[in-house]
């Protein structure tokens, strides 16, 4: 039996010394014989493992050296194997990772760019608004044939109420972005305190209240057109935000300083007298010869009057169709009461009070408001009675205003009772100086 032994033990030995031989240094001090026999035992258990040529089990071996020097008698081909498995697994999961944060990122946009496009589509895009065959409602769908195809900056004047918002519905629907969305940004009607993060977007904890990542109107735009309304109300110390995008494509979102390209047409509105408002200090020079490209000036209906007939029955077709009605005549007597109107509010007023009329009409004839009658009496209104109907708007909006607690939006806000959209009635107050006392 010792004889065996000592035969095992020589044998183990020679095969020692032949593997150190590979493994060690000439000049290594001999090692002793308890450590010849942990080796073997190390040798026995990884032989094959030790042996295998493979150039990536040998360098996944070299990266789990420390693994093996504490574990070595545990290893087995298949803890390499799993090892293997697991460290492929792992890389497999940080790609899809990526792969999956790109995806949400693609996926929020989209889901933002969808709620702005279903408010757009929500609108019902067309011209009738801007229904005409007059001269100057003509020069006006000349111009928009004109910069409509190409990709310069449009600058839209004119009164509230014109329809400075469906001219640019009909400049990017004609258009090579015309598959990309037109996103909307009402410059009145945003806090001066949001608007930065509405325009450019921002992230989470990027101010008190921010509770939430937001996509920005121009990164939704990306590709497609921003259409800026009322821009002259625009803060000044964002104006130089706005002219970087006008002129580099660039921004960054609050919050994050990486900065973001977007690809925007730039169509701009404005019922001020913008190089006015430049002389003035409000309006920044450089911005407005930068959006001043292609001006669309759109004339107020009062200097369009040979088109009200044409807006008249385009509006009683529609809100025929909405509210369900058969109107089917509109008296003589009442067009030339619509036509000898000075229409303030422009097609907007119109629409508005075709609307009422739709409403309150039995039959099939097209009875105007009494409340309409009373501001023009089927004359041309002189100067003196345009200062008076002035004057009783100005009382009347004053009142109303009075009334709502100076609340201008919601459902108890002045801007209901008076049939007016927020936006127009923040103008009218500005145009006849209405403050809160």
């Amino acid at each position: 039996m010792s004889s065996t032994k000592d035969k095992e033990d020589s044998a183990l030995r020679r095969r020692a010394n032949d593997r150190l031989k590979t493994l060690a240094p000439k000049d290594r001090p001999l090692w002793t014989e308890h450590e010849r026999q942990r080796l073997v035992h190390e040798l026995d258990v990884h032989q094959i493992e030790l042996e295998m040529q493979n150039e990536e089990l040998r360098q996944t071996r070299d990266n789990l050296e420390s693994l093996v020097s504490e574990r070595a008698g545990e290893l087995t081909r298949a803890n390499l194997q799993l090892t293997e498995e697991v460290a492929e697994r792992r890389r497999g999961e940080e790609s899809l990772q990526k792969a999956y944060a790109e995806i949400k990122k693609l996926k929020d946009r989209l889901q933002a760019e969808n709620i702005y496009l279903q408010k757009e589509v929500a609108e019902e895009y067309n011209l009738g608004e801007i229904i005409g065959h007059s001269k100057a409602i003509s020069n006006v769908f000349l111009r928009v044939e004109q910069v409509a195809p190409l990709d310069a900056t449009v600058l839209l004047l004119g009164e509230t109420g014109v329809g400075k918002g469906v001219i640019a519905r009909a400049i990017h629907a004609r258009s090579v972005r015309k598959n990309r969305p037109m996103i909307t940004v009402n410059c009145t009607a945003l806090p001066a305190n949001l608007i930065e993060s509405e325009l450019f977007g921002r992230e989470r904890g990027a101010f008190t209240g921010a509770d939430a990542r937001q996509i920005g109107r121009f990164e939704l735009a990306d590709g497609g057109t921003i259409f800026l309304d009322e821009i002259g109300e625009m803060p000044l110390d964002l104006q130089s935000k706005l002219l970087r995008v006008i002129q580099d494509g660039e921004f960054e979102r609050l919050g994050n300083p990486r900065t973001i390209k977007v690809d925007v047409r730039i169509i701009a509105a404005s019922n001020k007298t913008l190089d006015e408002e430049v002389k003035k200090g409000r309006f920044r020079e450089d911005l407005f010869y930068r959006i001043n490209v292609f001006p669309i000036m759109i004339p107020p209906l009062r200097q369009r009057t040979d088109d009200i007939p044409l807006l008249v029955n385009h509006f009683v077709a529609k809100f025929n169709k909405k509210i369900g009605k058969k109107i089917s005549t509109v008296p003589k007597d009442t067009m030339n009461v619509m036509q000898n109107y000075h229409w303030p509010g422009n097609v907007r007023e119109l629409e508005s009070v075709i609307e009422r009329a739709v409403i309150t009409s039995q039959g099939t004839v097209l009875q105007i408001l009494d409340r309409f009658h009373t501001f023009s009496n089927g004359d041309m209104v002189a100067d003196q009675d345009v200062k008076q109907l002035v004057q009783m708007e100005h009382d009347h909006i004053l009142q109303v205003l009075q009334k709502t607690g100076w609340r201008i939006e919601g459902k108890k806000g002045a801007a209901l009772l008076l049939g007016l959209n927020p936006s127009t009635l923040r103008a009218r107050m500005r145009k006849y100086g209405i403050q809160r006392q």
